[in-house]
């Protein structure tokens, strides 16, 4: 699951779209999508830019799963590193789904803003796993970009 970085006045500002990757206003909005061999979300600590489960959970059962599945390297440790895939994917707990209901609980994100930042978020977190200039990154935009044009 994909922690958004914690909000700060800066970060409240929102860039131009095409520092976003969904084009220019003409475009329709985004509409976010995983995309197979990333994994930058399962990167779960990712450092001090990003909340840490202390600050996204209320419960400390989900606080304390989310600690066992950190592995001394940071990635989750149900994460397949050759494979870039989850190795409990349909089993994953409710706090690794990108979805509108998760978003809501989580982040207090409503159903019509979900897209938006489930997008900025999958970039915040691809930019600071892989980097600014990274081929995840650039895939993620083309293929985002991409099922908003057709």
């Amino acid at each position: 699951m994909a922690r958004l970085p914690k909000r700060t006045a800066k970060t409240k500002q929102t860039p131009p779209p095409a520092t976003l990757g969904f084009g220019m206003s003409k475009r329709k909005d985004p509409v976010w999508q995983c995309v197979e061999g990333c994994g930058a979300c399962c990167k779960l600590d990712k450092g001090p830019s990003f909340a840490t489960p202390e600050e996204i959970f209320t419960d400390p059962a989900d606080v304390e799963l989310y600690r066992s599945m950190v592995g001394s390297d940071g990635w989750c440790v149900h994460f397949e590193k050759s494979t870039r895939k989850c190795s409990i994917y349909n089993e994953r707990p409710y706090f690794c789904r990108v979805e509108a209901e998760v978003f809501d609980k989580l982040y207090g994100i409503s159903r019509k803003k979900f897209n938006t930042e489930a997008c900025r978020s999958c970039m915040d977190t691809i930019k600071s796993v892989y980097g600014p200039y990274s081929k995840e990154l650039g895939h993620y935009n083309s293929t985002v970009t991409s099922s908003n044009t057709s």
